[in-house]
């Protein structure tokens, strides 16, 4: 079968337009892979109780990156927080900057790649409204109201307390184991105990003997009676 100039011509044709598709394919696939600003995120975040600035890389291509923080303070001045390299992977290359970023603070991020990027991520990057938690949270005061003087406390009394040395040196009272006198015995006491004792027991001596020849020289009497 022979080919004619109409079917090379055709032949010719689609072999061209073919071309032209794998080379826009071709075109697309390696600006898909290069480099880009958008393979670039960062993110504020706490470490336990640190803040920190963490920027990941999914540049596909891994070209090494430097990336470089600045806080924005008022008035347009920066302060550099840091500047590390990193190499990005599809699954995502972190790098971490250590700041104590306060809330709401405002920070630029700049990326350098080589000759392809050379810019800062966009809207830049701004901080939490929540700061991280602290070590040691100041305890929260408490609820429970002291108590307040007493008013009604009575008056201190007006008699002087002895002091110690007062109080050691007076003598102790002994108990005493001997029974109370009764009442009314008192005279009896005093009779026993009085002075006058001696001279009451010769009155009463001298009484016996009276009454003693007294009844004799009247046993005698009454002998002499009966004998007569």
């Amino acid at each position: 079968m022979s080919i004619t100039r109409r079917s090379a011509r055709r032949s010719v044709r689609i072999l061209g337009v073919a071309s032209a598709s794998a080379a826009v394919v071709l075109g697309l696939s390696s600006s898909a892979l290069a480099c880009n600003i958008r393979d670039f995120k960062a993110e504020a975040k706490c470490d336990g109780n640190k803040g920190v600035i963490v920027v990941t890389d999914t540049d596909i291509s891994g070209t090494p990156a430097t990336i470089t923080v600045f806080l924005q303070n008022k008035g347009g001045v920066e302060k550099q927080i840091g500047e590390q390299e990193v190499k990005g992977s599809a699954e995502g290359t972190p790098v971490t900057f250590p700041e104590n970023w306060k809330p709401n603070a405002s920070y630029r991020v700049h990326v350098k790649a080589a000759n392809i990027v050379d810019e800062d991520i966009e809207n830049g990057l701004t901080a939490p409204a929540t700061a991280c938690k602290t070590d040691s949270p100041t305890p929260p005061a408490s609820s429970t109201p002291k108590p307040s003087p007493s008013k009604s406390a009575p008056a201190e009394s007006a008699t002087p307390t002895p002091s110690a040395s007062e109080s050691s040196s007076a003598p102790a009272t002994a108990p005493s184991n001997a029974p109370s006198p009764a009442a009314g015995s008192s005279n009896l006491a005093e009779t026993g105990a009085s002075s006058n004792t001696g001279l009451i027991a010769g009155i009463a001596g001298a009484l016996v003997v009276v009454g003693g020849g007294a009844v004799y020289f009247g046993m005698r009497r009454r002998g002499a009676r009966g004998n007569s």
